[in-house]
């Protein structure tokens, strides 16, 4: 029984040290500066008011958090400590005690305490006036924090939520000065100062960032590189040319198959390629209170039109979607088993038999052939466009009659939350995947609830899974749910999971892919093997 592990692992490994350059497989070099490609810049310093990627490619490496996510971890749902040591949780799972590590510096020279970090915390969770906070709705859970020493930091739960340890191991967590704080809430948000592995060198914008290696950082022997350069080339064409004329390294956002094959196919065994399913997805919201979707047969009808598993081989060749996938990222510890999902509506794969279902279902509910309506899409190219194309395809298969409306980019979320559609593209992107921060959109108070679904049994599955401390009991619930909002009353329509894609040159080592693009941007173990 072991043998045939044995010789995939030999041949694995075989072909992973084939890969690399000569040395590559020994430990990690210091030196050299690495070259990153980010597509978009900055609107700010500060990222407890940011949700842009801009923010988190260039500037993470200047930063620690308190925990973080484990950068070896594939499926980017391990916490593990940054500037917390260690930690420990209360028998009632309502108390958890951090030690916080000495001796490590924010890049002025101040020494980092736990006073900093509650601080920080405090302008997250309570934002004083005029200061912006993203996520401090994610930490409803949360009765108190404390800093009762200089090496430990207290967080007190109103209940037992699992899902805390990575909530606060999110990428936005930067941790910041006390000090700095007190007098000037804003100052975060033009300057950076903080404790991560560089230190901050020059920002010119339209132009590039640039850090420098912090001899004082806590993790001794890191960061291994000198440096870094990152380049603001927001074109996905010159962002290909700049790697694969190697003035450019890598980009740790995601490149298109056909993108990526073009770097292969120029670079040869010069560059490597890490691909993963990505917490982000594509639905089709339907307005509830618009006929015919206010019939969860018409909503379950346009789900069971789609060939979910041909669609995923077609476009997966030439856009950012791959696997199909249920309400949490395929490969991650709560996701749905494959079998399991086939029992979904439109997830079965005789797709026949779904169409039939489909068009009884309209029949049934009264929509008469070649019913026409208007599906909204926003104007960006991958994945949307394609995937619009793809759906009015499908529903045409059981006789309806869809033109596309493409709304441009920056108004698109202003017309979903006006409620100016019947049937429209929807996003969910997440930066860990985790079901308290992938889901809270679908309860029927939400704000991004644009199709306006009151579901109290949601609700009520949604706050239950949110407080199950048993992996196993949580899992269930999570099914329920699951077949709730896309098969029972199908108040939304799941399409295909997106995938990340970083081709990169392979000099570039120590850097693994999750399903997050905010994952993993701190580069304190990144090295080049030349």
């Amino acid at each position: 029984m072991r043998r045939p592990l044995a010789c995939a692992l030999g041949a694995a490994l075989v072909l992973l040290i084939a890969a690399m350059p000569a040395g590559a497989q020994d430990k990690p070099r210091s030196g050299g500066e690495l070259v990153f490609v980010v597509p978009s810049e900055p609107p700010s310093y500060d990222a407890h008011q940011e949700e842009t990627f801009g923010v988190i490619h260039p500037m993470a490496p200047h930063y620690s958090t308190l925990v973080r996510v484990d950068p070896t971890d594939k499926t980017g749902t391990k916490p593990v400590g940054d500037i917390a040591e260690s930690w420990n949780i209360s028998k009632d799972g309502l108390t958890y005690t951090f030690k916080i590590r000495r001796g490590v510096k924010f890049h002025d020279g101040a020494e980092l305490t736990s006073k900093d970090v509650k601080a920080s915390y405090e302008k997250i969770l309570k934002p004083p006036a005029g200061v912006k906070s993203l996520r401090k709705e994610a930490y409803e859970s949360i009765a108190s924090i404390d800093a009762p020493d200089a090496g430990t930091f207290v967080v007190k739960l109103k209940y037992p939520e699992p899902s805390i340890l990575l909530n606060l191991a999110s990428p936005w967590n930067w941790i910041y000065r006390a000090d700095t704080l007190a007098k000037d809430p804003h100052w975060y948000e033009k300057n950076v100062n903080g404790t991560g592995p560089f230190k901050f060198v020059e920002h010119v914008k339209g132009s590039h960032w640039i850090g420098k290696k912090n001899p004082d950082y806590w993790d001794k022997g890191k960061p291994y590189l000198d440096g870094y350069r990152a380049i603001f080339i927001s074109s996905s064409a010159a962002q290909v040319a700049a790697i694969r004329g190697e003035r450019a390294m890598i980009q740790f956002r995601s490149f298109s198959p056909p993108e990526r094959d073009q770097l292969v196919q120029a670079l040869g065994n010069k560059v490597a390629v890490q691909e993963s399913p990505w917490d982000c997805l594509n639905f089709v919201s339907m307005h509830h209170d618009k006929k015919p979707f206010d019939d969860k047969r018409v909503r379950r009808a346009l789900s069971l039109a789609l060939d979910r598993y041909e669609g995923s081989k077609a476009l997966s060749r030439i856009t950012l979607v791959k696997d199909v996938a249920g309400i949490q990222v395929p490969g991650t510890p709560l996701a749905t088993p494959p079998a399991e999902l086939e029992k979904l509506a439109g997830y079965g794969r005789d797709i026949n038999a779904n169409r039939a279902e489909a068009k009884r279902l309209l029949k049934e509910a009264g929509v008469p052939d070649g019913f026409s309506f208007v599906f909204k899409n926003r104007g960006i190219p991958h994945p949307y466009e394609p995937l619009g194309i793809w759906l009015i395809s499908q529903w045409k298969q059981i006789g309806l009659n869809v033109r596309q409306e493409i709304i441009e980019a920056s108004a698109y979320h202003p017309m979903l939350k006006r409620g100016d559609f019947e049937v429209a593209m929807d996003i969910q992107c997440g930066f860990i995947v985790e079901p308290d921060l992938d889901l809270p959109r679908f309860v029927s108070t939400s704000d991004a609830n644009y199709g306006r679904h009151k579901d109290t049994v949601i609700d009520d599955l949604m706050h239950r899974q949110g407080r199950a401390t048993d992996p196993e009991e949580r899992k269930k619930i999570l099914r329920q749910l699951e077949k709730r909002l896309l098969d029972e009353e199908a108040h939304v329509i799941y399409t295909l999971q997106w995938h990340r894609i970083i081709p990169h040159l392979s000099k570039v080592k120590g850097w693994t892919i999750t399903p997050s693009h905010y994952l993993n941007n701190q580069l304190d173990g990144v090295w080049l093997s030349e």
